[in-house]
C-alpha cells in the first residue's frame, strides 16, 4: 500500500521564494543602474585649484590705483561765447593771477551793453525832470501859503481894528460881516492848498521811489553787462599752469563752452575708482597709504561720488601730510585703503570662484581627494588676497577655487 508523499516547505514555496528573490535581485541591479538625482561631472585634478581653509589675521585694506590730479583745478569757460580774437598765452604756460589769456569779441553783448546805457541815460533824465517839477510844485504851494498869510494877517488885523467901531457905529455890521466871511475863507483855501501840498508830495515822492528803483535797476543790469563785456578779455583768476587751452584766432566759442583750465602746479590728490561691491562701506576720512620710492605716504578719503559707472565708483584722497616728491599730473600710485580693523578669522583664498557663485556656496572636496560635494556657506569681507568665512566651513577642510564656469550648475564633482 502507498504511503502518501509528504511535501516539506521548500516544495511548497520554492516557487514564490525563487520568484521573490529574482524581483529582488531585477530590483537592486535596477536602483544600482539608475542614474542619479545629483547632477555630476568628471573634472581633472590639474584643472583645479585646491586651497584650505586657514585661520589667521584679515587684513581689512583693498589695492587700489590713484592717478595723480591737481589738488585744486579752476575750469575756464566762455560764458557768453563769441569769436575768438587774439590768444596770449600756449597750453601749458605757468601764469600769475591777473594774466590775459584770450580776448573775445561778442557784437550781441556790445550791443546790449550800449542800449542799457542809453536806457539808463533815459531813466536819469526823466528823474531829473520829476524832481525839477516836484520842486516847482512845492514852490508854487510855498507862494500861495506864504500870499494866503499875508492876507489873513491883513484880514485878521482889519477886524481887530473894525469890532471897536461897530459899538461906536461907524461902520455898518455888513461891512463887518464881509471881513469875516473873508477871513473864513481865506482860512479855508490855506488849509486846501495845504492838504494839496501833502497829496503832491505824496505822490511825487511815490513817483520818485519808483523811478530811483527803476534807475538802479537799471544800473545794475548795465554792470552786469559791462562785467560779461569785460569777462570778454580772459584773465587768470588764480595762478597756475593753464592746460586742456586749445584755441585758435577765429574761433567761435558757444556759450558756457568750457575752452580751458588752471591747475594747482604744486599741491596734487589723487583719483581712484571703486568696486562697488565697496560702496556701503567707504567713507569720508578712511585712511590709506601710498608707498613711493619705499617710502610710505598716508592719505584720506576727502570726496565720494555717488554715480556708479561700468560697475566702479570714484573717490578723491588728499595727503594729510607732507606729499611724495618729484610727482606729476596722469602719474599712477599704488594705495592700500584701509577699510576696517585687522582681526583673527577663517580665510580662503580670493579667486575665481567669488564672481560665479557669488560667495553663496562651494565645492568641498573630500579627504581622499576624489571628489567635491556642493556646499552654502557664508563669506565676509574680502581683500585682495583673502576672503572671510562667516559659516559653512571648518579649519583644514580643502574647497575649489578656480573659476567654476563650466561646472557652475552641478552638484558632484568626481576628481581624477
Amino acid at each position: 500500500m502507498d504511503k502518501p508523499r509528504q511535501i516539506n516547505f521548500w516544495q511548497k514555496w520554492r516557487k514564490v521564494i525563487s520568484a521573490l528573490f529574482l524581483v529582488t535581485a531585477l530590483a537592486a541591479l535596477w536602483v544600482m543602474a539608475a542614474p542619479s538625482s545629483e547632477r555630476t561631472l568628471r573634472v581633472d585634478v590639474k584643472d583645479l585649484v585646491i586651497a584650505s581653509v586657514q585661520q589667521g589675521i584679515f587684513e581689512d585694506v583693498i589695492p587700489l590705483r590713484g592717478e595723480v590730479m591737481p589738488f585744486r583745478t579752476l575750469y575756464l569757460d566762455a560764458i557768453e561765447g563769441g569769436r575768438v580774437e587774439k590768444i596770449h598765452l600756449e597750453d601749458g604756460a605757468t601764469i600769475e593771477e591777473g594774466a590775459a589769456i584770450v580776448d573775445i569779441s561778442n557784437t550781441r553783448l556790445q550791443l546790449e551793453s550800449i542800449t542799457r546805457e542809453a536806457q539808463v541815460s533815459e531813466q536819469i533824465n526823466l528823474l531829473q525832470t520829476q524832481e525839477l517839477n516836484l520842486a516847482r510844485n512845492d514852490l508854487e504851494h510855498k507862494r500861495n501859503l506864504n500870499d494866503l498869510d499875508h492876507q489873513i494877517a491883513i484880514e485878521s488885523q482889519r477886524l481887530a481894528r473894525m469890532r471897536p467901531l461897530i459899538k461906536q457905529q461907524l461902520i455898518s455890521a455888513a461891512e463887518l460881516k464881509e471881513t469875516e466871511d473873508n477871513l473864513v475863507y481865506l482860512k479855508k483855501r490855506q488849509q486846501l492848498i495845504r492838504e494839496a501840498r501833502e497829496v503832491d508830495q505824496a505822490l511825487q515822492a511815490a513817483q520818485m521811489k519808483q523811478l530811483r528803483d527803476s534807475v538802479t535797476s537799471l544800473n545794475n543790469n548795465l554792470t552786469f553787462a559791462r562785467t560779461n563785456l569785460a569777462s570778454l578779455n580772459v584773465k587768470a583768476p588764480i595762478a597756475g599752469r593753464l592746460t586742456a587751452f586749445n584755441l585758435e584766432p577765429g574761433q567761435s566759442l558757444m556759450p558756457g563752452e568750457r575752452f580751458g583750465q588752471i591747475d594747482d602746479p604744486d599741491h596734487f590728490k589723487l583719483m581712484a575708482q571703486m568696486d562697488e561691491f565697496y560702496m556701503n562701506r567707504t567713507r569720508v576720512d578712511q585712511t590709506a597709504l601710498a608707498k613711493v620710492d619705499q617710502q610710505e605716504f598716508p592719505l584720506r578719503i576727502k570726496k565720494i561720488y555717488p554715480q556708479v559707472i561700468d560697475g566702479q565708483f570714484r573717490v578723491d584722497l588728499v595727503f594729510t601730510s607732507a606729499q611724495p616728491a618729484n610727482i606729476s599730473r596722469g602719474q599712477t600710485l599704488q594705495l592700500r585703503l584701509q577699510m576696517g580693523a585687522n582681526e583673527p578669522a577663517q580665510l580662503i583664498p580670493n579667486n575665481s570662484f567669488f564672481q560665479d557663485t557669488g560667495g553663496h556656496w562651494i565645492f568641498v572636496v573630500s579627504a581622499d581627494g576624489k571628489r567635491a560635494y556642493r556646499r552654502d556657506i557664508k563669506l565676509g569681507r574680502r581683500n585682495s588676497q583673502f576672503i572671510e568665512v562667516l559659516a559653512g566651513l571648518n579649519i583644514n577642510e580643502r574647497v575649489i577655487v578656480s573659476p567654476y564656469t563650466t561646472y557652475n550648475d552641478i552638484d558632484f564633482l568626481k576628481i581624477y
